[in-house]
């Protein structure tokens, strides 16, 4: 915009300047010729006061130009004074009574006629063209820099005044796609135009909006996990007093895997609602494993875990990547028998970290990958939590593999946070 408003007053500039300025050298020309020309008869009638008297040689003498006085008397011994020139046909015009301007090579000449007791003699005053454009090449150039002059100015203005209009707008780009991010704090600033300040307030307003539905749904969410606990809590207690062992554990598979669809729909829910924060993926990955060390300690299971030594801090919050974690770590238990190894690693790796959780189970069959899709009874939603933990931090998402030895690989890759 900056660009096309610079060319439009450079533009506009150009269109006046010209339409004002060409007249205005025209007019210069025109009154350096007149000067020139005015000079010239002055200095004709000067001599031509003299003529017919003894003082008429002193008189051209006088005159600082070349001067040519053509006396009636036509003899050949004196028929001119000052200059010499040829008689030509303006000159004899002249001699009729006529005072005469007349064009010839060099220049022009000034013809006025002066009566004298022999007759009608002719003062001829001849005008370079040098005179007649004295001054004219300077005035050009003085009015050519001043117009330049006028249009850098009217570019540099114009510059300002889109600065002015478009350094708000740019703000308001940048806090729409910080919005679109997740960054629910980004407000713009008003500034600029009468317009684009109320564009500002109205975007403000929108993410303030866009803020209490968010608090509102996450409060619902509040609202949802508790009322489904509680019946939960109850089918589980009545599945433990069931007197046959096989219809017990049958029953109790299935409360704990409506159990872990009712956790993964509130964690989802709380995931779109939560801000995008940050957090120390080390400490969370450090406190979320040493959680479920207890489950795979009963279960014989050997877990090995590499960490950085200091921290290693990620574009997600803490509840969001300990989620993420605990997903995978429960798709381990969920999908591999007990005492089956398995190990979690994170490291340092660019834009941010690389979380990687392997096992020696049996692996992810290819048609099972996809969200809502499992093998062991769940809800098949814990590698795609995952997946939008990764890609809600601007990382690489989500990649399931199979290591030669066997078993399953998970690695998801997380952005760092982006500086402040």
């Amino acid at each position: 915009m900056r660009r096309w408003l610079a060319l439009l007053v450079a533009a506009t500039t150009s269109l006046v300047l010209i339409a004002l300025l060409v007249p205005m050298a025209l007019l210069i020309r025109t009154v350096a010729e007149n000067g020139a020309m005015s000079r010239a008869t002055a200095a004709a009638e000067s001599v031509a006061v003299a003529v017919g008297t003894p003082d008429l040689e002193l008189a051209v003498e006088q005159v600082a130009r070349p001067v040519t006085v053509f006396l009636p008397d036509e003899s050949p011994d004196r028929n001119t004074v000052g200059a010499p020139a040829a008689r030509s046909d303006a000159v004899r015009l002249a001699a009729t009574g006529r005072s005469v301007t007349a064009a010839v090579p060099g220049g022009r000449e000034v013809l006025v006629s002066a009566q004298s007791p022999d007759g009608t003699a002719v003062i001829r005053v001849f005008v370079p063209d040098g005179e007649l454009t004295k001054g004219v090449r300077e005035a050009w150039l003085a009015l050519l820099v001043l117009g330049l002059g006028l249009v850098v100015l009217g570019i540099v203005l114009a510059d300002r005044l889109a600065l002015a209009v478009t350094r708000p707008v740019d703000g308001l780009a940048r806090v729409s796609h910080r919005l679109a991010g997740g960054d629910l704090t980004a407000r713009a600033e008003p500034g600029g135009p009468p317009e684009v300040r109320s564009v500002a307030l109205a975007l403000n307003q929108l993410a303030g909006r866009i803020d209490e539905l968010l608090v509102a749904e996450r409060e619902s969410v509040a609202d949802l996990s508790h009322r489904l606990r509680t019946p939960l809590t109850g089918l589980r207690l009545d599945a433990e007093s069931l007197r046959d062992p096989e219809e017990a554990a049958r029953v109790q598979a299935r409360v704990d895997a409506l159990e872990r669809a009712v956790s993964a729909v509130i964690t989802e829910a709380r995931r779109r609602t939560a801000g995008r924060d940050s957090c120390d993926a080390a400490a969370v990955v450090r406190e979320r494993v040493r959680f479920w060390s207890v489950l795979a300690e009963d279960q014989g299971r050997e877990v090995t875990v590499s960490l950085p030594d200091g921290p290693l801090p990620v574009a997600v919050g803490a509840e969001e990547l300990a989620a993420c974690v605990d997903a995978l770590l429960g798709n381990v238990f969920a999908h591999t028998p007990e005492g089956v190894a398995m190990s979690v690693r994170l490291r340092a790796r660019p834009p941010g970290a690389l979380l990687a959780v392997q096992d020696a189970g049996p692996g992810f069959e290819p048609a099972l990958l996809g969200r809502g899709s499992s093998g062991g009874g769940s809800t098949g939603l814990g590698l795609d939590i995952a997946r939008r933990t990764a890609e809600s931090s601007g990382g690489g998402g989500l990649t399931v593999s199979r290591p030669a030895g066997g078993g399953a690989r998970v690695e998801v890759l997380l952005a760092a946070p982006e500086p402040r």
